[in-house]
Formats: C-alpha cells, structure tokens, sequence
C-alpha cells in the first residue's frame, strides 16, 4: 500500500480534502452508455429489458418478474444454517429500525396557533440489489426491513438474473430471503435498465408480463456499480433516490496498541468487494504501519480473491496515512469520511465524540465492519466518496417524508394578519397580504385606507 505521510504538515481545509486517497470514476462515459438504455426502457418497456439483460447479463429471462413459486421453491431448498443466519440478520436489523421511527409532534405558539409534523412513509419503493462479482441477499434485508418498518405499502425488487440459472432467474438466495421478508414482486433485471424500469415504469412486451410490467416508483433505493449509480444520477429529477454510490471504502485508525494483524484482516475484507474498493489505515504510529503491512504480504496471495484484493490496496484509492498523533488522525478521519470507520485505539470511547463524518463508525476491535455488512443490527447502506460528510446511512428515515400541518384558526390568523401584509408588501409580493386581509376586510386592493381598515378589523 503507498504512504501518504502528513506528519509535520498544517494543511488547510482544502489542502486536507485533496490528500485524501479516492478512485477515479469514469462518469461521462457512463453517462453517455447510460442515456440511450434509460431512453430505451421508457419508450419500449420490457423488450428493451430483455435486450439489455441478453447484452449485459447474457441471459434473456423469460419471467422478468419472478414468479412466486419460484421464490417458494427457493425458499425450500435453502440451506437450513444460511436460512438461521438469514432470519438471524432479519431479526436484529427489524429491533433496530424499529427505535428509528420518528414521532409526530406539534407545536403551539399562541391560542389558535399550532404548526404539526408528520411523517409519511413514501407510497412506492424499488429497492436495487446489486450482483455483479458476488451476489446481496444482505442488501435485500437492508433496502426492506428499513422500507417495511416505515410503511411503504408498495415495494418491489430488482436483481439481475444469475447465469447460473438456466431459467434467467435472480440467484435463489436472494429469491429466499425476499421470501423470508414478504416481499412478492422481484424483477430479474440489473444494472441501468433497472433504474429506469423503476423511475418510468414498463409496459410488458409478452403474455407473461401483462398489459404493465411493472409500474414507476416515487423512490429507488439500494448501492450498484457506477452504470447504477449513473442511472440513478440522471432519473433523481423524476424519482426520489437515496444516493449516488461510489465504490465501498473502510478507513481504520489505529494507534500502537492495534493488533496489526486484524488491522490487515480487515482492510482485505474491504478491498474484496471490488478492484476500486478503498482501503486506508490512518495512523500516527510508523511501526504499526509497517506491521500491518507485512502481515498484508502473508494474508493477501491467502485469501481466494487475492487478485482482486492487491489490485485495490494498491490502487490511488488506497493508503496508509501518517500522521503526527491521535488528534490529526482524527483531522484526516473527518476530511475522508469513510463509508465504514474503524476504531481501533486505546481509547475508542475518546474517540467517537470526536467523529463528525462517518457512514457508520465501528467501535473498538470486535465491532469489524463484516459484523455491520450481515448481522450488527445497523444498516450497510452507507454514503461514499466522501459524501458522508453531509448524508447519512440508509434507515427508516429514507422510506418516510416530514410534511408540516398548519393549523390555524381566526383568532390565530387575525393577530399576525397585519404583519403579515406588511412583510409581503416588502417583498413586492402585495398579493400575498391581499390574500390575508381579504378574510378581515372588505377591500384589501384600497392601498389608501388600508391602515384604517386594518384598524377598524381589530388588525392593529
């Protein structure tokens, strides 16, 4: 892994965000591959799909929407100890989101004056479960459980089909664990076609699909790769989206008293997930650096994806950061704002209060990110890219929309009235007041007896 050494240096705010190590993405080009499927999706719907799953996925399903027995079957046949560590995952993630719920309240700022909020959950959902180079199911209990906690009333999934299926179906995993979580409308379909299928709906192209295939969402929801990311990027202005996700990333900060050997089990966790996934050990202490990076050279050639795993510690978006003690390294963790923060210190309890951007932040050497990926209870769908440093995680907030009540009656109306027309008359906007006074005056467009009007109504 490269070093990037910061000891000794005072950088400024933009100076810092500039060192941090990112990946570079590629996104005109997707945008521009992008355009035409979203294009194509909209206007012809579930012949289109079928193209592009034959072009990208070389698959061409039959039943673009899986069909209940097929979630059934898979169901049945899934490994009893997956089907515990399944429900397992289910049951930790529900007891979380379910202390995630916000209340309803009201304020009331004088007789006959009470602003209110509720929150409402989003009517429709699509919820993208990525496959590519492994497959989610665990994606599956963090896009629904969330969704179903809030009160989404429609949800429906996308997942591309398997190629090791010879029917075009989703990997049967993932079709379990929907089966597991209730959810009866899945969709074999991946990458950008998905997004647009969920942003335009889709008319269906052959009996099995019906008049309408699948009908638009209000949100979509869920991490892909950047043709996903790029896709959902573009529809964000028809549909609500949760975020535009980069690759994963771990940033750990590690002081002397690390194990290095865990430091390093941890960083090739993350750097498995794909050739652009970072890695970065933030760190004041050289010798623990150099620790962790021997133990990288034992483990790296012994894990089964080890090709993938050197290409991205080795990648721009890797690294091990120097730094001169606890308190820079706190500096730095904040200017990257990790997907996933590790802290592994003597003290993380000092630590936490002082991270201020951080997707999740994993406490002390038993709380690995795999332990958030499956089974801590909390949410793997993080802001990337640095993004966290102003979006949060994936929760039952996501799936729900605060709308404020006003409720006011005359008494409430009548004594701001006055204030109100003259704020509005400052603003060039008379119509505004007009529309106040019309209900305590008889002419409100009289500009030469307004003041006397407003009198006369008690206004003043």
């Amino acid at each position: 892994m490269r070093i990037i050494d910061l000891r000794g240096k005072r950088l400024t705010r933009a100076e810092m965000l500039a060192a941090m190590p990112r990946a570079e993405m590629g996104t005109k080009e997707a945008t521009d591959l992008v355009r035409p499927i979203l294009d194509d999706v909209r206007d012809r719907g579930a012949a289109a799909l079928r193209d592009f799953e034959e072009k990208f996925d070389h698959v061409r399903p039959e039943h673009l929407r899986v069909p209940a027995e097929a979630m059934k079957q898979a169901l049945d046949e899934l490994d009893p100890e997956v089907r515990a560590a399944i429900e397992e995952s289910v049951h930790r993630s529900r007891a979380v989101s379910a202390s995630q719920v916000p209340q309803d309240f009201h304020t009331d700022l004088a007789p006959g004056a009470r602003v209110a909020e509720r929150w409402i959950p989003i009517q429709r959902v699509g919820l993208y479960v990525p496959g590519g180079k492994a497959v989610y199911p665990s994606s599956v209990i963090m896009n629904v459980v969330p969704a179903q906690t809030a009160g989404v009333e429609s949800l429906a999934i996308a997942t591309p089909p398997s190629k090791a299926t010879a029917d075009g179906l989703p990997d049967k995993t993932i079709l379990a664990t929907c089966a597991i979580l209730g959810v009866d409308e899945v969709y074999a379909v991946g990458g950008a076609q998905a997004i647009a299928m969920f942003a335009y709906g889709a008319k269906g192209s052959e009996p099995q699909d019906g008049e309408i295939l699948c009908e638009p969402v209000d949100k979509i929801t869920g991490p892909g790769n950047i043709f996903v990311a790029t896709a959902k990027s573009m529809v964000s202005g028809i549909v609500g989206i949760d975020a535009v996700a980069g690759p994963t990333e771990i940033a750990i900060i590690a002081d002397k008293d690390a194990n290095p050997s865990w430091v390093a089990a941890d960083l090739i966790g993350q750097a498995e997930h794909d050739e652009l996934a970072g890695s970065v050990l933030i760190t004041d202490c050289e010798d623990l650096a150099q620790q962790v990076q021997a133990s990288l050279d034992q483990r790296v050639p012994r894990t089964e994806h080890a090709e993938r795993v050197a290409t991205s510690l080795t990648g721009r978006q890797s690294g091990i950061i120097l730094t001169d003690n606890l308190d820079q390294s706190i500096d730095v963790a904040n200017a990257y704002a990790a997907e996933h923060l590790e802290i592994q210190t003597a003290d993380p309890d000092a630590v936490v209060p002082r991270i201020k951007n951080a997707g999740a932040i994993f406490r002390g050497p038993y709380s690995p990110v795999p332990l958030g990926d499956y089974m801590s209870g909390s949410n793997h769908v993080l802001p990337t890219s640095g993004t966290a440093r102003f979006a949060s995680g994936l929760g039952v907030h996501t799936f729900m929309k605060p709308v404020e009540v006003i409720e006011y009656d005359e008494e409430g109306l009548k004594a701001l009235a006055a204030r109100i027309n003259t704020f509005a008359v400052s603003e060039d906007l008379p119509a505004h007041g007009e529309s106040v006074l019309s209900r305590f005056i008889a002419d409100p467009y009289d500009k030469a007896t307004i003041k006397q009007q407003e009198e006369q109504a008690g206004l003043r």
